[in-house]
């Protein structure tokens, strides 16, 4: 039997369908043949888009077992992911989600299709078969990243906290994106709305054991009532690594003593999705590489990261556009700095 790659990440989450509108239509009231499906889903996204750099990662999640499973696992495994701990459900379909996109390229999440009255795979990530497919991509991994959607259902929830201890107890640390999507919690949420006092209580136990956290600014407001990465910082008992972003704004970010702001690369959008999961795994690229860079070279690390974010929305979808660390290097030796 192969042995298994000596991970650096394991990426945990949802792995899902985002089905892109044409610009300015909702997917919801056109064919989906009209429509752009391409495959998504937060942890995925980071997955594919650090193996995509050169980290060795690793993806836990469940998919149907329908076409869209298989397409996402053979993508996985293309790119180099190690896919041992995939799940397989033969009940629920993979999750499609609609995805809305305005004139500049801007998405909106707007509720899912394909359920068959038993809902969505990732709904449904047990933790028993946890307890036998991660621990053997323990040993070498040093972070754990996760979102906070599978805490939405009863049974993911279970398999999430199960994951975190076993990741704890080997000595992991913990990248956390908030990715609050309301409709995941409950559908009927409106896609901008906030969380409610019970879904913020549900949240905190993993914003109190993050190491790297990483909110959009409304997040911020939503969690901590400020956008300032120092308050938010100071607010946690772990004092993590902190980072806000603003989309095409100014990001934020407080790492123990370094703190400072730095504006986006400005470049043509042609879709957004997948740009925070671009940022994100373009950080955890460089922390696998230089474990103490947030602290000694910050700058560098995030406007890498910015550069990774940059470059994905410049395609279409999460996971095609990802650039290789070449490309990335490339753009920056040709872009403005960011300071």
């Amino acid at each position: 039997m192969a042995a298994t790659p000596a991970v650096q990440v394991i990426c945990l989450g949802e792995a899902l369908v985002d089905r892109l509108g044409p610009l300015g239509c909702d997917p919801a009231t056109v064919s989906p043949l009209q429509c752009d499906d391409r495959l998504g889903g937060a942890p995925a996204n980071v997955a594919c888009a650090l193996a995509r750099l050169g980290t060795p990662v690793a993806f836990v999640g469940r998919l149907g077992a329908d076409a869209f499973g298989t397409a996402f696992e053979q993508l996985l495994a293309r790119r180099g992911v190690q896919v041992s701990a995939i799940q397989h459900d033969l009940m629920r379909p993979s999750r499609i989600v609609l995805v809305k996109r305005d004139a500049n390229g801007d998405r909106s999440f707007g509720g899912f299709a394909g359920d068959q009255g038993k809902g969505f795979a990732d709904q449904a990530l047990n933790a028993s078969e946890l307890r036998l497919t991660l621990p053997p991509l323990l040993p070498t991994a040093r972070w754990l990243q996760l979102g906070t959607i599978p805490l939405a259902t009863p049974a993911s929830s279970e398999a999430l906290f199960v994951a975190l201890k076993l990741a704890e107890e080997a000595g992991l640390d913990l990248a956390l994106d908030v990715n609050w999507r309301p409709t995941f919690w409950q559908p009927e949420m409106a896609i901008e709305a906030g969380p409610s006092p019970q879904q913020r209580d549900a949240i905190r136990p993993l914003l109190e054991r993050s190491r790297l956290l990483k909110l959009a600014g409304e997040e911020a407001l939503w969690f901590f009532g400020s956008m300032d990465p120092n308050v938010i910082r100071s607010a946690l008992p772990q004092k993590p690594a902190v980072v806000v972003t603003h989309g095409g704004a100014r990001l934020a970010w407080s790492f123990d003593s370094s703190r400072g702001e730095m504006r986006p690369y400005s470049v043509p959008v042609a879709d957004s999705t997948g740009a925070g999961d671009a940022f994100l795994a373009g950080l955890l690229h460089q922390l696998c590489l230089k474990p103490d860079c947030l602290f000694d070279d910050p700058k560098m690390a995030l406007a890498f990261a910015s550069a990774c974010g940059a470059l994905v929305c410049g395609g279409v979808g999460a996971i095609d556009p990802q650039p290789t660390q070449f490309e990335v290097d490339r753009f920056m030796r040709v872009s403005p700095q960011l300071i």
